[in-house]
């Protein structure tokens, strides 16, 4: 990538106890489009993601987040820098209304109303469930508000962990739609196991194997490798 680099990880390992998960990953991330990041399950793509947010502390290698090293900060604190977070696990408040969601995550919004526009405007099926109970919404639409909360945080970097799982097919659309448009305003790393709707979306991809980067380029090129599948078949 020319790019300059808004998201530097250099030789990251990581792991849980004794079970090393990561082992010398190395990524750059530009500060505008999406970067896909593919592999079969355990492959190392959510630690990663936990590693840049800051919820798992690495054993060893670097990161850099605008040229400031962040290894050793909390995830607060890399929130008010500008990273922002959608899980793969529940990542909403079940009990409160879809408005109350979405003001947790104003945390580094002066104006609130203008915020809150922008991601009713975004995903306007949030702005007809605005009284709902969080935890009555479908799986697409708690998908939907898990983002638009993380937007509210005003994010440079957006790490999404499979946003379009046991979601139906024209919420994917949508979703997709969406993250072609935030490709143009932010940098986003998209961890995805529809690898048409990843590659489609994303700029650049790295395929991960067994805890390592195996396959790495433009998106274009990695679609077309021979051995794309070879590394992501179960």
């Amino acid at each position: 990538m020319s790019e300059p680099a808004l998201l530097e990880v250099d030789r990251l390992s990581a792991g849980y106890g004794q079970s090393q998960a990561l082992f010398e990953v190395s990524l750059k991330v530009p500060a505008r489009g999406t970067i896909a990041v593919l592999g079969r399950n355990g492959a190392g793509k959510s630690t990663l993601l936990k590693c840049v947010f800051g919820e798992l502390a690495p054993m060893s290698g670097s990161l850099r987040f605008d040229g400031t090293a962040v290894e050793g900060e909390p995830a607060e604190r890399r929130v008010r820098r500008g990273i922002g977070y959608v899980p793969q696990e529940q990542a909403i408040f079940a009990k409160l209304s879809v408005r109350e969601n979405l003001l947790l995550g104003c945390v580094r919004q002066a104006d609130r109303r203008a915020g809150m526009d922008y991601v009713l405007d975004f995903f306007p099926k949030l702005a007809e469930r605005l009284t709902q109970t969080a935890g009555t919404l479908s799986g697409g639409e708690r998908k939907m508000l898990a983002i638009g909360r993380a937007l509210l945080g005003r994010p440079r970097l957006l790490m999404l962990d499979e946003p379009t799982e046991g979601v139906w097919i024209g919420v994917i659309e949508e979703i997709a739609a969406r993250l072609k448009q935030l490709s143009r305003e932010m940098a986003v790393i998209l961890v995805e196991q529809h690898i048409e709707l990843a590659l489609d979306v994303a700029s650049y991809a790295y395929v991960m194997e067994r805890g390592q980067v195996a396959l790495e380029g433009p998106a274009a090129s990695v679609k077309g490798d021979p051995q794309l599948m070879r590394h992501l078949a179960p």
